[in-house]
């Protein structure tokens, strides 16, 4: 095979993880705005979706759809620091949700791309590139551009999302390790990541007194058929959001992760603006999206650039893919 040939399905992969993980995040921050609004325990939500994905996997393997390696404890004991803040991200996040509206929650979740590359240059990565420093500036700039034209501040709702964008940084740059240090893949590293979560967070319904209220409301809930629809949509999508997620973290980077998920914010923004209201267009708003818009593009082409000069690397989802093959 030539060398055009072998750098090709990467850059298949890399487009397709990322442009999976921009829907996914999108409609996940839509279809957990809707089930908050009418089943307020977050925690026992977040509980659900990692049994949801625990046995999915688990199903799948048994089935032969999905291949892993056996569980090793070993790696579990590396993977628990990842669990805990991935966890705690979604924790926060979904508790800001409560209170702050769709286009503010994203805002200020748009913060995360300048948080990664601060935590990568501190934790040994070296400098970025230039293009790309400026590129997640110019991104961070639109965000607080924007914000000064529209915030209603709400001191709970705000401290919830930025704590959050702490934790998102910590997991993503553990996954970003994890994969180039023990060649996990995207399903595997999800495995992990739901069979660690269920201790923490049975603890947590049970010492935040959601339980055992919260199934009762559950199961009473359940009859309407509205409701079972947006509950197991949800389900389902943590579940895609999860796999999304890892795999662009693994196939990328970290930082890719969190510009994509800047890009997305873009088109969220737009329909929390149209379709749930509560926040004036003010002309910053726009300014400070198109500044921000500008920033992802520009850092996408950088990128890009970077990629096309690196060396070919196989990721721990496409060795996986090429044993299956073999």
């Amino acid at each position: 095979m030539d060398g055009a040939g072998s750098v090709e399905p990467s850059e298949i992969l890399s487009l397709l993880a990322a442009v999976s993980y921009g829907i996914a995040s999108m409609a996940m921050v839509f279809i957990n705005k809707a089930i908050l609004m009418k089943y307020a325990y977050s925690m026992t939500l977040l509980t659900v979706q990692q049994l949801a994905t625990a046995l999915l996997i688990h199903l799948g393997r048994v089935m032969g759809y999905t291949k892993s390696s056996s569980l090793n404890l070993a790696t579990a004991k590396k993977l628990l620091p990842l669990s805990l803040f991935y966890n705690a991200n979604v924790a926060f996040a979904l508790a800001s949700l409560k209170g702050v509206n769709i286009p503010m929650y994203i805002a200020l979740k748009r913060l995360t791309p300048l948080a990664v590359l601060i935590a990568g240059f501190f934790s040994g990565k070296g400098r970025p590139q230039l293009q790309v420093s400026l590129s997640v500036l110019a991104t961070a700039l639109g965000v607080i551009i924007a914000a000064l034209g529209d915030f209603s501040f709400d001191l709970f709702g705000y401290s919830m999302a930025l704590t959050s964008v702490f934790f998102q940084t910590m997991y993503l740059m553990l996954v970003e390790k994890s994969s180039a240090e023990d060649g996990l893949s995207s399903v595997e590293i999800m495995l992990y990541n739901a069979i660690l979560s269920l201790p923490f967070l049975l603890f947590l319904i049970i010492a935040t007194a959601e339980f055992p209220q919260s199934l009762f409301l559950l199961f009473e809930k359940a009859h309407s058929f509205t409701f079972f629809l947006i509950f197991i949509l949800s389900l389902v999508m943590g579940i895609v959001l999860n796999f999304t997620m890892f795999l662009c973290t693994i196939v990328n980077s970290a930082l890719t992760t969190t510009i994509v998920g800047v890009l997305k914010g873009v088109g969220s923004t737009t329909l929390g603006f149209l379709l749930l209201g509560g926040v004036e267009v003010h002309a910053l708003n726009v300014t400070g999206l198109i500044i921000n818009t500008i920033g992802g593009v520009w850092y996408s082409y950088a990128k890009y650039q970077q990629k096309r000069r690196a060396p070919k690397k196989l990721t721990s989802d496409e060795e996986a893919h090429y044993k299956e093959k073999n």
